[in-house]
């Protein structure tokens, strides 16, 4: 599957960024969808000024989703659009259940996020905190980071993806590589500008040891050249993490010239400015 987005534009009204795309009401764990579960993250956006959501619970947990209950929540809160999505990642035993999970259900879903959270050691994601740090120890970091990348460009190709979530989440323990980062990313940079796919800005690299936005400056920069766009996103475990640090955010998207977050309706693309 081939994933080319169509692009409309729209203007912007009301808040200062509109949208949270990826977030995670089952809370890593196979929680069926229901009203209960996730109105509390639609009044939560509400009360921020969101008016576009989009659920990316791992794939791992997609016996949960529970398409016909997005349907009833849409209607009964028609002032929020409300996007089905999934957060597809590598992980080596149950990624291939995931991957065969959204080709069956592609249409269904408005968003696909794709994530790398697997290194060398199946059992374990490296980016759990502190115990994946283990997982740089004696290593030379610069290869870790190819390696990385090299898994987020097998992931990209699979066609299945519409947007990249927490780019360079590679340095959440704060391991930082001796070469410049330009040359370890401009390859898969270059990819997701070929494959038309977005960027996410994620908030969550500020609550993790790294204390820096997903991705880098040096990478938001490197991506507007290429004319790559971006989402928003929190990467919320909880309603209350909804939208988290987002003036702070608003703040980096300004100082870099980031005047457009993109939407996604049926893997449809719209921007919206700012």
């Amino acid at each position: 599957m081939v994933n080319v987005s169509a692009e409309t534009n729209s203007t912007l009204g009301g808040s200062t960024l509109p949208a949270d795309y990826h977030t995670h009401p089952q809370g890593h764990r196979i929680q069926r969808y229901t009203r209960e579960l996730l109105q509390p993250w639609v009044d939560a956006a509400q009360r921020k000024g969101i008016d576009d959501i989009a659920f990316t619970d791992h794939d791992r947990f997609h016996a949960g989703i529970d398409f016909d209950e997005l349907d009833r929540l849409r209607e009964s809160n028609p002032k929020i659009s409300i996007r089905a999505g999934i957060e597809l990642d590598n992980d080596p035993e149950t990624g291939g259940q995931g991957r065969k999970w959204v080709e069956d259900n592609w249409d269904g879903l408005d968003f696909v996020l794709g994530s790398v959270h697997y290194l060398d050691n199946p059992k374990q994601m490296f980016d759990t905190v502190p115990e994946g740090a283990e997982q740089f120890s004696g290593r030379y970091i610069d290869e870790v980071y190819l390696d990385y990348f090299a898994r987020l460009r097998s992931l990209i190709e699979t066609g299945l993806v519409d947007c990249l979530a927490h780019f360079d989440l590679i340095k959440i323990h704060g391991h930082r590589p001796q070469r410049e980062i330009a040359a370890l990313v401009d390859e898969t940079l270059q990819l997701v500008a070929n494959r038309n796919l977005a960027i996410e800005l994620s908030t969550a690299g500020w609550r993790k040891p790294v204390n820096e936005l997903y991705p880098s400056d040096e990478i938001i920069k490197m991506a507007v050249e290429k004319g790559i766009p971006f989402t928003v996103a929190s990467d919320a475990h909880s309603s209350a993490q909804l939208g988290d640090k987002y003036a702070q955010l608003k703040k980096k998207m300004d100082e870099l010239g980031v005047t457009q977050v993109c939407n996604y309706d049926k893997h449809r693309r719209t921007m919206r400015e700012l």
